[in-house]
């Protein structure tokens, strides 16, 4: 799979990703159809119940995970304390996947929902963390960037094997017994994936392990804050990044469960949601080739802009699965870019010689920021009793990023 340059430890490291993936594109795509499946059996008749609780179960989800990030990442850099907490955490996600198939009340099955979701993403912080033992200075990006990329690939293989299994159900079984060895096949993949980095990379950096591990941890995040805040660049680029990009989760997190909410038929949504994959990942390298001759910066307000429209077209003209393609066509052609070039745009803008903690912050954002766009559609749609009012509220996160993002100075601009 991956190059024969790379050393044992670089290609384990590599596997988690593959292997981790699997859940991340399940969790976005059958999972919520199959909640959706639970809420009707239970006979929910209100409009919208399905989409207002799986919101507000995301919400809580990745609340949870933005506030252990930076007191996780801190822990994990003691020494021995990396595999330790990647075991614990991929081994009660692992458990919480499978137990998902179990229970026929929707709100027992998004509890454990929630569980598998904080113990994958958590897991992913030490993951990260453990790449500079994986690897050298030189190799980093590269064994990085392939961790990207086969997880993407990676991701697909058993999605389809489980979407057979649901779809076509064989031997006449039921939704819940296809569900059920769809999360037996994830769960399976996933530690199949973690064991060569489990076995082949060991923890080569760390500090000493020090009392009071956590108050220091808390105490760090407020100097990296002030650090932040204090260059005014930076303040405005990961403000108008909190926004837009919890913009862009929230849309990611709740298509399907929107696009179900409004009797689009489940086959047409997975298909859909598998080409946004497959859309996505040239789209993003398009994007970076863009930005390297208008900058990135007007590709990062080009990107918005297209996830506005997409919103409100969402909002106002999803009515058929027709639409629904039209709408995951969309979202791909945008999807990568905006995820790659705000990373890299950051990396650019922040002090090299402080990176790690700097990372750690954005990545609180970055990765687990969908908490105000899903709660505000929630909150929206039981308020209003209307799930499109629901979703076009979304609209406003990214008009308070576009107009942020405009207080960045574009550096190329400048620099011409």
């Amino acid at each position: 799979m991956a190059s024969s340059k790379l050393s044992k430890a670089e290609k384990s490291w590599i596997l988690y990703d593959v292997g981790n993936s699997a859940l991340v594109l399940l969790a976005t795509t059958i999972i919520p159809i199959y909640f959706n499946h639970l809420v009707k059996s239970a006979g929910a008749a209100e409009q919208g119940s399905a989409l207002i609780a799986w919101s507000y179960a995301e919400t809580i989800a990745s609340l949870i995970i933005a506030l252990l990030m930076p007191i996780l990442g801190s822990i994990a850099d003691m020494q021995g304390m990396k595999k330790k907490f990647i075991v614990g955490t991929v081994g009660t996600g692992v458990i919480a996947t499978i137990a998902m198939s179990f229970p026929t009340v929707p709100m027992v099955f998004l509890v454990i929902y929630v569980i598998s979701s904080v113990m994958l993403n958590s897991s992913i912080v030490f993951y990260d963390a453990l790449l500079v033992d994986a690897t050298t200075d030189e190799n980093m990006d590269e064994v990085s960037s392939k961790g990207y990329a086969y997880g993407y690939i990676g991701s697909v293989a058993p999605f389809i094997v489980c979407l057979a299994v649901v779809l076509l159900r064989p031997f006449g079984i039921e939704m819940q017994t296809a569900m059920a060895i769809a999360f037996v096949i994830t769960a399976a993949w996933w530690v199949i994936f973690t064991i060569p980095m489990l076995k082949n990379v060991e923890q080569v950096h760390y500090k000493p392990r020090m009392p009071h591990a956590v108050s220091n941890a808390v105490k760090g995040i407020g100097s990296t804050l002030k650090k932040i805040w204090a260059d005014r660049t930076i303040r405005y680029y990961i403000i108008a990044y909190f926004f837009y990009i919890d913009g862009v989760h929230t849309i990611i997190k709740l298509a399907t469960s929107y696009g179900s909410n409004l009797g689009i038929d489940s086959t047409q949504l997975l298909l859909a949601l598998l080409a946004t994959q497959f859309v996505a990942f040239p789209s993003a390298i398009i994007y970076g080739k863009l930005s390297k001759k208008v900058g990135t910066r007007k590709m990062l307000l080009v990107g918005i802009l297209g996830y506005t429209c997409i919103t409100i077209y969402a909002a106002l003209h999803l009515w058929t699965a027709v639409d629904f393609w039209i709408l995951a066509i969309a979202v791909g052609l945008f999807q990568g870019g905006i995820q790659a070039l705000s990373r890299s745009e950051f990396g650019k803008l922040c002090p090299k010689e402080h990176a790690n903690e700097y990372f750690g912050f954005f990545d609180i954002f970055g990765k687990y920021a969908a908490v105000m766009g899903t709660f505000i559609v929630g909150f929206m749609t039981q308020l209003t009793g209307n799930s499109n009012l629901g979703v076009l509220s979304v609209v406003v996160l990214f008009v308070i990023g576009f107009v942020v993002m405009l207080k960045v100075p574009d550096r190329q601009s400048e620099a011409e």
